[in-house]
């Protein structure tokens, strides 16, 4: 397998807008500032799927960037539908400020998930279809008595998700520039993370429920097959994705 460099993404525009209070977010634009990895001459070793109704995500390192392609579809497509809103503009009672970090999210993750479908190229897997069915995008919050989430709700799932997924996946990553690239950009997703805390209730931007507090003090992890089982309630019949070579 051959490695060509290519150009970091290059529309970083909101990656270095200080918001309000929140201006912490600007410094996850440092780690997409690198040069990126094109993965030229890789066959698709998608064969190990037990289950015909799934798609795997297949093995090795190539399986687990699709892995991380696949999340990053998911969380592109979510933060797009927010900043549309089933209204034309956001939840009711949208601020600036909640606007503002939300543009920034959605274009993170929208970088994110292109960036690794041109480094995985043809041995990408297919654009994923989701189904937020169970997401209320008018509220801001899940509204008591609702069987759907709100979207501060839902975004907080799919972040703290997210850096679970790839604190769970470095460790069957064998190439080192992939575990670099995957440590950079779950720094970006931590940051996601603890801002959307922060949205919903101030000071709140770690938890026990993510990180362990009384003893390390580092961040909880998930092994693929776990998060997909979260994952896959957000995906629709024939994007749904199984990791069996991750167990």
């Amino acid at each position: 397998m051959s490695l060509t460099p290519i150009a970091a993404p290059a529309d970083e525009r909101g990656l270095a807008t200080p918001v309000a209070r929140r201006s912490f977010l600007r410094y996850s634009g440092a780690s997409l500032a690198i040069g990126g990895l094109l993965l030229a001459g890789c066959d698709d070793d998608d064969d190990t799927n037990t289950n015909p109704t799934l798609l795997d995500v297949g093995t090795g390192d190539i399986g687990v960037l699709n892995y991380a392609y696949a999340l990053e579809q998911l969380e592109a497509a979510f933060y797009a539908r927010v900043a549309s809103g089933a209204t034309g503009s956001y939840y009711a009672g949208a601020n600036a400020t909640e606007k503002a970090i939300l543009n920034d999210l959605r274009d993170h993750e929208a970088i994110h998930a292109a960036f690794f479908k041109q480094a995985l190229g043809s041995a990408a897997i297919k654009a994923l279809e989701v189904d937020f069915s169970g997401i209320d995008f008018n509220q801001r919050t899940t509204a008591a008595g609702s069987a759907k989430m709100g979207v501060l709700n839902a975004a907080m799932a799919f972040e703290d998700l997210g850096v679970a997924a790839y604190n769970g996946a470095g460790r069957f990553i064998t190439n080192v520039d992939y575990l670099t690239l995957a440590g950079k950009i779950v720094s970006v997703e931590a940051r996601h993370a603890a801002v959307i805390r922060e949205l919903i209730t101030t000071n709140s931007f770690v938890a026990s429920d993510v990180v362990n507090t009384t003893t390390t003090g580092t961040e909880k992890s998930k092994r693929p097959p776990v998060v997909l089982q979260t994952a896959n309630q957000f995906l629709a019949a024939g994007s749904k994705l199984s990791a069996n070579s991750f167990a």
